[in-house]
């Protein structure tokens, strides 16, 4: 696990001028898929994600009858000291219903190879969580994700994103 002392230069490592780069790179590949029904990140101030912080993303569903891919996104950096992220996950449902799970996200292999895409030392993982799923109801929907690690804040975390498309 990497230290405080240790962890200041790699925070001032991140630039700016780095996450811009990945984030209209992102935009640019995304905006060109038309299947997508929803796609959108949170960004984490100084890049540490506080439970305190839930990523929070409203959804206002339309189409009950198409088949949808959930994905889950996250952004984080090459010096992040774990290989999963865990969270707390609640769904709300336009009738009122309230479910919460908790899931654990993969984010390097046994060996501690980063899956996903890399720029620098900022890599980029797209996690499909539910594949072929169709939404009951027509109406809003919320998508809250709280990070559950034990530590907090959760370090060298930028962006956790949430996407929906269009099955093929």
């Amino acid at each position: 696990m990497i230290t405080g002392t240790r962890l200041k230069p790699i925070l001032q490592k991140l630039t700016v001028k780095n996450s811009l780069l990945v984030c209209a790179a992102i935009f640019i590949l995304s905006s060109c898929n038309k299947n997508v029904v929803f796609s959108k990140y949170q960004s984490f101030k100084e890049n540490e994600w506080y439970i305190k912080d839930k990523a929070v993303f409203d959804i206002e569903i339309t189409d009950t009858l198409t088949l949808n891919n959930i994905s889950l996104m996250v952004r984080h950096a090459d010096a992040y000291p774990y290989r999963n992220l865990f969270l707390f996950v609640t769904t709300k449902y336009p009738d009122g219903k309230v479910m919460t799970d908790t899931m654990e996200v993969v984010l390097a292999d046994e060996k501690g190879k980063w899956q996903g895409s890399g720029a620098g030392d900022i890599f980029d993982i797209k996690v499909p969580i539910k594949k072929n799923v169709r939404f009951p109801l027509s109406g809003k929907y919320q998508f809250s994700f709280e990070q559950g690690m034990r530590v907090d804040p959760l370090p060298l975390i930028m962006d956790f994103g949430f996407e929906i498309e269009k099955s093929n």
